[in-house]
């Protein structure tokens, strides 16, 4: 992978914005999202049971040199209700993965992935000129596989006892992916389930 990453950006949509990561978001992401169980059970950290708890998750984010971390904004509220990521962006390779993400359960099923997704994948395909984009998952999370289908990502194949979950137990990681030439007909619908509200 080149060490150089994409620079940070802000990224607007109707239902949300998504603006570089800063410890300013914290408040709004501990209220959306923090103690809750539910959120936290595929992420590759304990639940943050406090505000300097989810501070860590954010600094470690702010200082992984593979990741590009976005405060997930809801534009009728001004609030943060998530984080999503680009990780191990190539150039020279023209992909990226789009990972780390996670939501508030309010806004779960929502237009705020769909839409986050959308201004993700096209900023990666039409703007920083991508190949190929990657999603990676523990097998067990069915409702993120579900999400990233819904995508129209295509679904590649599984690493096996590929990462160690904070109870210690061994995941593998279910891996699907979206090429430049498929992106036009994924834009279409995704831009169509938005619309249809």
């Amino acid at each position: 992978m080149t060490a150089k990453l994409p620079a940070p950006i802000t990224l607007t949509g109707r239902h949300v914005r998504l603006e570089p990561l800063g410890h300013a978001h914290v408040p709004d992401l501990f209220e959306a999202a923090g103690r809750d169980e539910e959120v936290w059970r595929w992420v590759p950290v304990p639940t943050p049971r406090t505000e300097q708890e989810l501070a860590e998750v954010v600094d470690s984010r702010l200082q992984d040199p593979a990741c590009v971390p976005f405060a997930v904004i809801r534009r009728d509220t001004g609030r943060a209700v998530g984080v999503t990521c680009y990780f191990d962006f190539s150039a020279t390779d023209e992909l990226l993965e789009i990972g780390g993400t996670w939501y508030g359960r309010a806004v779960w099923r929502s237009a705020v992935n769909t839409e986050s997704k959308l201004l993700l994948l096209t900023h990666a395909f039409e703007e920083l000129g991508m190949g190929r984009v990657m999603w990676k998952t523990d097998h067990l999370n069915e409702r993120s596989q579900n999400a990233i289908r819904r995508l129209g990502a295509t679904y590649e194949g599984t690493l096996r006892r590929h990462r160690r979950r904070p109870d210690g137990s061994w995941r593998d990681s279910v891996v699907f992916s979206m090429l430049r030439d498929e992106w036009p007909a994924a834009r279409t619908r995704l831009t169509e389930r938005l619309a249809a509200g």
